[in-house]
């Protein structure tokens, strides 16, 4: 039985927040699986990535040379199996850090190509919104971070991704949204229920019973 690597990426510059707790329950359930396995973890709310450089934009050109940051961060990408990330949506984006270390990996020659060395490996999208975007909502079209994220992770990197959305997270302290918290509460439930039964999937993925 082979050991599976799992990155998880954090971006909440929050310490609690509701994009690191349903992030919680998959590493969970992953973890009750694999207990000898690797969990890599990169904190990009605690510790961004500075902006990419033309140092490393240079040195992506001149393969052997000095490593960068930039290599260091796509090394980590290689070398994982699977993937956790939890993004919230901020300001109706992605947050910034999370943008860095996306360029950090489309300047890694590595990462690109017709057939992307990625390809097939699995990803969980944990997204948490403070409002609903979703069809028919006041809002609608306004979330420009999932459609980024699943297009960059699933078509350029080639990765196999699967979403998991919290909505109305700032049902409870927004005073305009407090008759929203039933649905929040409904929706956080559903979001941990789906990390769960994806953390087990992936168990079974990489034959390991759940």
């Amino acid at each position: 039985m082979t050991t599976p690597h799992l990155l998880r990426l954090d971006a909440s510059i929050q310490t609690s927040s509701v994009s690191r707790e349903v992030a919680d329950s998959f590493e969970r359930a992953w973890v009750a699986a694999h207990p000898s396995g690797v969990v890599t973890r990169r904190d990009l709310g605690a510790a961004p990535l500075p902006y990419l450089s033309e140092t490393d934009i240079q040195a992506a050109r001149e393969p052997g040379g000095e490593p960068t940051p930039r290599a260091a961060v796509a090394d980590e990408v290689l070398t994982a199996d699977a993937y956790l990330l939890a993004v919230p949506l901020y300001n109706w984006s992605i947050p910034a850090s999370v943008k860095t270390w996306i360029d950090y990996l489309l300047v890694d020659g590595r990462l690109r190509g017709e057939v992307p060395v990625l390809a097939g490996r699995p990803a969980v999208l944990v997204t948490s919104r403070g409002g609903a975007y979703g069809p028919g909502t006041p809002k609608e079209g306004w979330d420009y971070a999932e459609p980024y994220l699943v297009r960059i992770l699933g078509e350029v990197l080639g990765l196999d991704v699967d979403v998991v959305r919290p909505e109305l997270t700032l049902a409870g302290v927004n005073p305009a949204m407090f008759h929203l918290q039933d649905a929040a509460a409904e929706s956080l439930r559903q979001a941990h229920a789906s990390a769960v039964e994806l953390g087990n999937a992936l168990a079974a993925r990489f034959g390991v019973a759940a």
